[in-house]
């Protein structure tokens, strides 16, 4: 079957989100799936079938660090 899978085009076996996921050897705990713009929850992953032809974007969640911002003379800093 063909994907797109966060804009690029993909051969797979894979039939689900989870079995997609485990292929591309991502823990699906630090992962959000949208398909065909739908987002999906992590708990649907192992049933939510894939079909030809699906759009499949994969966000990935990174913790730590601190994060800063400015906007305009305001600068704002969260954790640190």
């Amino acid at each position: 079957m063909k994907l797109k899978v966060n804009g690029e085009d993909k051969e797979t076996q894979s039939e689900t989100i989870l079995q997609l996921l485990k292929e591309l050897d991502i823990v699906p705990e630090r992962v959000a799936v949208e398909v065909n713009l739908r987002i999906i929850k992590r708990a649907d992953f192992e049933n939510c079938k894939l079909y030809d032809g699906d759009t499949v974007e994969i966000v990935y969640f990174v913790g730590g660090g601190d994060l800063e911002f400015q906007i305009s003379n305001l600068k704002f800093q969260i954790g640190g």
